[in-house]
C-alpha cells in the first residue's frame, strides 16, 4: 500500500491533467484541483455561437437603411451608394478568413466577443452621426467615415467563421451536419427575420443583452479551456478525449490556414459556397429589382419576395444537415446542386411569375441544402483546422455576393427586360460547373468506403 501512496503522490504533482480511473477505485482527477471543471455543453455553445451569428448578421441589415438615409443629403452618386451598401459584407467577408483561423489557436470566444464588439461600436457610430450631424451638417466630406463605421458593423458577419469552428470542434463528427446548419441556417434568416423581430429586440432591449448572452452561453470547447488553465497540447487534447471531444485543432493559426490550404478539397469546397451562399447573397440583394423590373410588381411586393425566397433557403439548411449526417456531404450536394441547376433553368426562360415562383423555390432549396453539405464536409476533411478551412471557405465564397450582380446587371443591359430572367444563366453555369466538383469529391469518398468495407 505504501508503494501505492507513493505512486500517486508522485503522479499528483506531475504535470499531466487527466489520467484513467486507477484499478483500485482511486480518481486521480480527483487529486488534480489545479484545474477547473469544463464548462458548458455543445447544445449551449451551439446556441450562443447561433445568437451571436444571428445579431451580427443581422445588425447590418439596420445599416442599409440608415445609408439610404444618406445618399440625398451627402449627394451620392450611384457608385459612392453601391460601395457604401456593399463595405459591410466585403469586410465580413475578408476577416472571416483570418478570424477563422485564429479560432483553431484560440477557442472561439475571444474572436467572437471581439467581432460582435466591433460591430456594435460601427452602430453606434452610425446612430451618433444620424443624430449629432443629419442631416444639415452631414456633407460629402463624411463619406469617408461612414464608410469606416459601416467597416465595423460589418466584423458582425465574420462571426459565422468562427462559429463554425466553435461548434464544430463541441460536436461529435456524426452530428455535424445538423449542428452547424442550424447555426448556420438561423443565422442566415437573420436578415429577413430582423426586419421584423429586430426593431422590437432592440426597443425592447437593445443590442447589449443579446452580447451578454453570447458572452454566458458561447464558451470553447473542452480542450480551448484546457489549454487556457495551462496544459500542454498533448494533456489538453486527453482531458477533452474523457468529456467526449473528437476534433482537435492545429495549435498555430498560421500552420492552420496553410493545412487548410494545403488540403486539395477545401478548393473545391470553396466554389460549392461561392455558387450557392454567394449566389444567395447576389440573389436576396437583386431580386427585389427582378420582381420590379420583369414582373412590374410594387417594390415592397418584390421585397418581400425577396425575404421569403433569404427565409426559405436558410432554414431548409437544417434539415439539409440532418441528410447529410444520415447521407454523407457528398451525396446531398449533388442531389441539391441538380435541384439548383434545374430551378436556374426554368427560371433563365420564364417570363411569367407563374413558372418563376417554382424556379426560385428549386433554387432557395438547392442554395440551402448545398451550404449545409459543404460545411458537413468542412471538418470531414480539415479536421484539424476547422476554424482555418472555414475562413477560406467562407471568407472566398461568400465573394460570389460581389462578382454575381455585375453579371446579372450586365444581362440586363445587354437584353432589356427579357435580360433580368436570362441572367439566370449566370447560375446555371455555376451549377454545372459544381456539379461537376461535387461528383469529383464523391466518387473517391465511394472509393474509400468500397475499400473499408471490402477489407474489413
Amino acid at each position: 500500500m505504501a508503494q501505492l501512496v507513493d505512486d500517486t503522490t508522485i503522479l499528483a504533482k506531475s504535470p499531466i491533467v487527466f489520467y484513467p480511473e486507477s484499478t483500485v477505485g482511486i480518481s486521480i482527477r480527483n487529486c488534480m484541483p489545479s484545474y477547473k471543471p469544463a464548462k458548458g455543453s455543445p447544445n449551449a455553445a451551439l446556441w450562443g455561437a447561433t445568437l451571436g451569428f444571428f445579431i451580427g448578421f443581422g445588425a447590418v441589415s439596420l445599416f442599409g437603411p440608415t445609408a439610404a438615409a444618406f445618399k440625398t443629403v451627402m449627394h451620392l452618386t450611384p457608385s459612392m451608394m453601391g460601395i457604401l451598401v456593399a463595405i459591410p459584407m466585403l469586410t465580413g467577408s475578408l476577416l472571416r478568413i483570418p478570424f477563422g483561423a485564429w479560432v483553431d489557436r484560440e477557442g472561439g470566444t475571444r474572436p467572437f466577443i471581439i467581432l460582435l464588439s466591433l460591430a456594435l461600436l460601427g452602430l453606434l457610430g452610425l446612430y451618433t452621426v444620424l443624430l449629432t450631424l443629419y442631416p444639415d451638417r452631414l456633407g460629402p466630406a463624411a463619406y469617408p467615415l461612414i464608410l469606416f463605421l459601416g467597416a465595423l458593423a460589418g466584423c458582425g458577419i465574420a462571426t459565422f467563421s468562427v462559429g463554425i469552428g466553435q461548434v464544430a470542434y463541441w460536436f461529435p463528427i456524426q452530428q455535424q451536419g445538423r449542428a452547424l446548419a442550424i447555426f448556420a441556417g438561423l443565422g442566415n434568416a437573420s436578415p429577413a427575420l430582423s426586419t421584423v423581430f429586430l426593431p422590437w429586440v432592440t426597443n425592447r432591449w437593445g443590442l447589449s443583452p443579446a452580447y451578454l448572452a453570447y458572452i454566458r452561453l458561447g464558451h470553447n470547447a473542452w480542450h480551448f479551456q484546457f489549454r487556457h488553465q495551462g496544459a500542454s497540447v498533448v494533456d489538453a487534447t486527453q482531458g477533452a478525449k474523457t468529456e467526449g471531444e473528437e476534433l482537435f485543432p492545429h495549435d498555430s493559426a498560421i500552420e492552420g490556414l496553410k493545412l487548410a490550404a494545403r488540403t486539395w478539397q477545401t478548393w473545391p469546397l470553396v466554389l460549392l459556397y461561392f455558387t450557392t451562399f454567394g449566389g444567395f447573397l447576389a440573389l436576396t440583394a437583386w431580386l427585389p429589382t427582378y420582381g420590379h423590373e420583369l414582373f412590374h410588381l410594387p417594390l415592397g411586393t418584390a421585397t418581400l419576395i425577396a425575404a421569403g425566397f433569404a427565409l426559405f433557403s436558410s432554414l431548409i439548411r437544417i434539415p439539409g444537415g440532418i441528410w447529410s449526417d444520415r447521407w454523407g456531404g457528398e451525396p446531398v450536394a449533388v442531389i441539391s446542386l441538380f435541384c439548383l441547376l434545374l430551378g436556374a433553368a426554368i427560371t433563365s426562360f420564364s417570363d411569367t411569375l407563374f413558372l418563376s415562383i417554382p424556379g426560385l423555390l428549386l433554387i432557395a432549396a438547392g442554395m440551402g441544402v448545398n451550404n449545409a453539405a459543404v460545411f458537413k464536409m468542412v471538418p470531414q476533411y480539415v479536421g484539424k483546422a476547422v476554424g482555418s478551412a472555414a475562413g477560406w471557405v467562407g471568407g472566398l465564397g461568400a465573394f460570389g455576393g460581389f462578382a454575381v450582380p455585375p453579371l446579372l446587371g450586365w444581362f440586363a443591359e445587354r437584353w432589356g427586360t427579357i435580360g433580368y430572367a436570362r441572367g439566370f444563366l449566370v447560375y446555371v453555369v455555376l451549377a454545372i460547373a459544381s456539379l461537376g466538383l461535387a461528383a469529383w469529391l464523391h466518387f473517391p469518398e465511394q472509393k474509400r468506403t468500397f475499400s473499408v468495407k471490402t477489407s474489413s
